[in-house]
């Protein structure tokens, strides 16, 4: 049997996104705590302090990111997040998720190995059940 994801991360500025992915979360019972940050900056700050404390219990499995963010977007943050991602002990699985279709950004996406793939906004209900699915 699959151990189920403790903590999850969502980094977008959406907010009617972010409750209604919050909702689903919560009702299919995929992850037991979720950590909202409102943009990038707020999200590798979280990381980065991390650091300075590794308490495993904090640190999330999943990363669902939107790419179109204020002060810092998701390409800022996987700049920085790259850096710094090999030293945490637990693996962490990036998704990027967002409304634009454009292929340059899937392309991008895709070739990132810091990503693990891309969905596009709005994400179906049995695509999050894939991503929080540790068989995967």
């Amino acid at each position: 049997m699959d151990k189920k994801i403790e903590l999850a991360c969502i980094i977008d500025d959406d907010n009617i996104y972010v409750n209604l992915v919050k909702k689903i979360i919560e009702t299919k019972k995929l992850c037991d705590h979720l950590l909202i940050f409102k943009d990038g900056k707020e999200g590798i700050e979280y990381f980065e302090a991390l650091l300075q404390n590794l308490e495993e219990k904090n640190i999330p499995e999943v990363i669902l990111l939107d790419i179109n963010m204020p002060i810092m977007d998701g390409w800022e943050f996987i700049e920085r997040f790259t850096k710094i991602r090999n030293k945490f002990n637990t693996p962490i699985t990036l998704y990027l998720v967002s409304s634009s279709i454009d292929i340059r950004d899937i392309n991008k996406a895709k070739s990132l190995s810091t990503v693990k793939n891309y969905l596009i906004k709005p994400v179906k209900i049995d695509e999050l059940e894939a991503v929080f699915n540790k068989s995967a």
